[in-house]
């Protein structure tokens, strides 16, 4: 990369920076407990609306892991949900009524969070229908693999979005609070997939699963992007630039090797579709407040209305990290 790009770069982390300290104003605290936070603990980071119904599992599933303090910005919720966040101990919750869309879809709010309080800390930054998965989690916890990366001299971890779907029609399968949603949504798309690279940030682009052949089989360049970077050992001269599918500087995007050799990489288990789903797509699609003119939720609605059912007979039932290992989805590299 050139000197002139390299400075155009250092632009743009430096304006993400300063609008997210501006956007800051969005935020109003409504429990913070941030004082109860240790030098090694890991955190997690997370936008929500509206999503009462899977909060419990979800803050479960990341304690289990070994999360200590989880951050959310809640977005004008109406479903009670704000408030059951505000009453649990580890959990730090601000509101908001500003648009999401302006947030640049909540990563102002995101980034702003994270200057203040994730400096120096391995962070998690998932929605709430994202579960991450990672080489050995059925046994080793997520400290294992942050001290691992902690050793290798390595400062973020990549993730492909994993789109999990039940078989048959999704209104069909019931889900309640506390259920773990894969007992609902356990089958996957095991190939259909393109990876390109970002030739400006470097990061891999990838797209496919089972959004790409239901939603966008006439466009698949417009499907959603299934590349994320969750886990990042976080500096307050960091920014995440669209969602967390990339960052800069552009070096925390080298989560690959370009010489033919395997990072490892993890899986997020993307749970957006359950029964749950057909009315939260109308309610999105309504309030116009998502990338690209709301495109993927236009699709979503049309889709959804002429055939719920995404599973195929190429479908796969998930099993664990060492299915999706063999199935390339995933990589445990030279962590042994």
């Amino acid at each position: 990369m050139g000197a002139w790009q390299s400075y155009r770069l250092r632009l743009q982390r430096r304006r993400w920076r300063i609008r997210a300290f501006r956007k800051r104003h969005d935020l109003r605290p409504v429990a913070n407990r941030t004082d109860q936070i240790r030098s090694s603990d890991l955190l997690l980071f997370s936008t929500q609306r509206n999503e009462g119904i899977r909060l419990p599992y979800f803050l479960q599933y990341y304690r289990d892991m070994g999360v200590n303090h989880f951050f959310f910005v809640d977005n004008d919720s109406d479903d009670g949900s704000l408030d059951w966040l505000a009453r649990q101990s580890d959990v730090s919750v601000w509101t908001t009524r500003a648009s999401y869309k302006r947030s640049r879809f909540g990563m102002d709010w995101m980034n702003w969070l994270l200057m203040k309080y994730g400096h120096d800390h391995w962070c998690l930054t998932v929605d709430p229908d994202e579960l991450f998965l990672y080489p050995f989690s059925d046994t080793r916890p997520l400290r294992a693999l942050t001290d691992w990366l902690d050793a290798s001299s390595i400062k973020s971890f990549s993730a492909m979005l994993l789109d999990m779907y039940p078989k048959g029609r999704i209104d069909q399968h019931p889900y309640s609070a506390g259920q773990d949603p894969l007992e609902v949504a356990s089958w996957f798309d095991a190939g259909n997939y393109t990876i390109t690279k970002n030739p400006l940030f470097g990061n891999l682009w990838i797209q496919g699963g089972p959004r790409a052949r239901m939603f966008f089989a006439e466009t698949p360049r417009l499907a959603p992007a299934l590349n994320k970077i969750p886990l990042v050992r976080w500096d307050r001269r960091y920014a995440y630039v669209s969602s967390t599918h990339n960052l800069l500087p552009r070096g925390l995007n080298q989560v690959y090797d370009e010489w033919g050799g395997e990072k490892a990489s993890g899986v997020l288990l993307h749970t957006k579709f359950l029964a749950s789903f057909t009315t939260k797509a109308a309610e999105e699609l309504d309030r116009r407040q998502h990338y690209g003119a709301s495109r993927e939720y236009i699709a979503y609605a049309e889709g959804v209305r002429e055939n719920p059912d995404l599973w195929c007979k190429w479908s796969e039932k998930y099993i664990n990290w060492r299915q999706l290992e063999i199935l390339g989805l995933m990589s445990k590299g030279n962590w042994a």
